[in-house]
């Protein structure tokens, strides 16, 4: 007892000794916590919580008009991508910010450690008694009541009035993880099966069999995916790995030998590890998630160096800390993937502002440097991530951020959109300049159609689709086929590696941010638009995204938020970049 009173008096000396810092402002606070948790205890005072001060960048709005010329065709600066120098210029703190918030902590015997390439991140840990008095905050245990799960969080913190300006945020706090783990629907296995005929498309012969199941050929006919082996070596495609999920090798194997017969099933990828990651080959810890990432990789763009990065749990909690983690790993890198796909994701409520806003910048630098961002988009419909108990429409993150691509699902081969498909409109970010046009004439399309429900001038997502039901995969040695958009994104960052690879072998620079160019009349051009058609007489639900106790969003001509611009046509997508 005696030792608890001895630091609480050390605390309170230190910060009379530094009497700048007395004066301190409310700097984020949520009224309640996010629906579905309850605050069901209160730590232990002497329990460790690490803490992470994300600083002020000094120049993040020339950083996004960087990223936005280099990234919009007809710029003159178009495929210029910034060097890792030029991007970390952009968001390193001044050295007043590292200077004052260092002194800040000082003052309370903090010793934080720097932990991004551009020094705007810091991290240091601390009981929670000492994180409540430093921050002016109530740490308590909060329960999600389906899942179980539990976290530390509180719903309001403080900052010295003379850090505002400096700090931007700091996590975790008022940020709630995501209880709901996004992988795909699992569906009973089926044996694998191969069918000649059936379907046309664009005058390609598409199998009957792609109706009930999607295999690699499938979307080489649906969408032209050419088989011709990728030449590009230092064009690398990298797929996230979360929650120890683990892509197995034997299953990638077996899955080549029966869906990609025309490559070597020796075919196989790199591994990378942060925060403790690993990549464990037992056939029981095979994961549903990473062999899908892995095998729609590995599988449709043929002999792209593909890497597994896999990010261990060697954080506080939840997956927000392993998203600023990855991103932060592949800057440090001279020459980080050209196209990175991520299948996880949560809503956007659980979330602070800050932290959203400091994750997206971080996509930002990334995007900036010539990687293409794609994540799934979600499988609530306009639910969200997986949840149906909501009154207005719940948009998804990092879906809502404007500098990564949003991959949304359709199913059938007379594409639709796929019912569990999340898109939508998010309360964090404005709609960006690129997509006003689209998303206007869809608004103005829709009428009075959810009035009220969604945000009408937030920024739309999902920007583009692909398959995502019915896609078959192989598990544990098992043969069956799963759904949601954790398998469109792999799918279309497939397509993204492919011609990036094209372009790389015409002395051309990759892609990197796609969102300016796809939403650019050529891009929009070589997309294949998923509307309703005639096919909303047969089957309504199968057009919309419906959740919140609504049919959700209707897909209609142009973008909308269902399957975004639409899904790939390789062929026209090849013309629209140059090739």
């Amino acid at each position: 007892m005696f030792s608890k009173f001895a630091l609480l008096a050390a605390l309170v000396a230190a910060a009379v000794a530094n009497p700048i810092f007395l004066n301190t402002v409310v700097h984020d606070q949520r009224t309640a916590a996010p629906d579905g948790f309850a605050q069901t205890a209160t730590p232990p005072a002497e329990q460790t919580i690490k803490l992470r001060v994300g600083l002020h960048q000094n120049n993040i709005g020339g950083l996004e008009d960087a990223v936005m010329a280099v990234s919009t065709p007809g710029n003159a600066l178009y495929g210029q991508h910034l060097t890792k120098e030029q991007v970390e210029a952009f968001v390193a703190p001044a050295p007043d910010t590292v200077s004052i918030v260092n002194e800040w902590l000082s003052s309370h015997n903090i010793t934080a450690q720097t932990i991004s390439p551009a020094g705007d991140w810091l991290q240091f840990s601390v009981p929670v008694s000492q994180a409540n008095t430093l921050l002016g905050a109530n740490f308590k245990v909060f329960t999600h009541a389906e899942t179980g799960k539990q976290f530390v969080r509180t719903l309001s913190y403080s900052i010295p009035a003379v850090l505002q300006g400096h700090v931007e945020t700091i996590h975790p706090t008022t940020t709630f993880d995501n209880p709901f783990v996004h992988l795909p629907f699992v569906t009973a296995p089926q044996p694998a099966k191969r069918e000649e005929g059936g379907i046309t498309l664009d005058g390609r012969a598409v199998p009957s069999s792609c109706a009930s199941t999607i295999t690699p050929t499938c979307l080489q006919d649906l969408y032209g995916i050419p088989t011709t082996p990728a030449t590009q070596s230092s064009n690398v495609l990298g797929v996230s790995g979360f929650i120890q999920q683990f892509a197995n090798k034997a299953d990638l194997t077996t899955f080549l030998k029966d869906f990609r017969p025309d490559i070597p099933s020796s075919t196989t990828f790199s591994l990378e590890t942060l925060d403790g990651g690993q990549n464990s080959q037992t056939a029981s810890q095979a994961g549903t998630e990473a062999n899908l990432d892995i095998q729609y990789t590995v599988g449709v763009a043929t002999n792209v160096p593909n890497v597994f990065i896999s990010v261990g749990n060697n954080f506080q909690d939840g997956a927000l800390e392993g998203f600023l983690d990855i991103i932060n790993f592949l800057l440090g890198q001279s020459n980080p993937p050209h196209v990175l796909t991520t299948s996880y994701g949560q809503n956007e409520n659980t979330i602070s502002r800050s932290l959203a806003n400091q994750l997206c910048n971080a996509y930002t630098q990334l995007g900036a440097r010539g990687t293409s961002i794609l994540f799934a988009s979600g499988d609530g419909g306009v639910s969200g991530s997986q949840s149906g108990r909501c009154t207005t429409f719940l948009p998804t993150f990092p879906s809502g951020c404007p500098f990564m691509t949003s991959v949304g699902a359709t199913t059938g081969t007379t594409e639709t959109s796929a019912t569990f498909s999340s898109g939508g409109f998010s309360n964090f970010f404005a709609r960006p300049s690129y997509q006003s046009t689209a998303v206007s004439s869809y608004l103005t399309a829709l009428g009075s159609t959810n009035s009220g429900k969604f945000n009408t001038s937030g920024r739309g997502f999902p920007d583009v689709a692909a398959q995502g039901e019915n896609v078959e995969i192989v598990v544990g040695g098992r043969t069956g086929t799963v759904a949601g958009t954790s398998c469109s994104s792999p799918i279309f960052a497939s397509v993204i590696a492919l011609l990036n690879d094209q372009l790389v072998a015409a002395g051309k620079s990759p892609l990197g941010f796609l969102n300016p160019f796809l939403y650019s009349a050529a891009g929009q051009a070589a997309l294949n638009d998923i509307t309703t058609g005639i096919y909303i007489i047969l089957e309504l639900q199968g057009c919309n995204n419906p959740g919140c106790n609504t049919n959700g969003f209707p897909a209609k001509a142009g973008w909308d938020p269902v399957t975004g611009l639409g899904t790939p046509n390789f062929a026209k997508l090849k013309a629209a970049v140059g090739l």
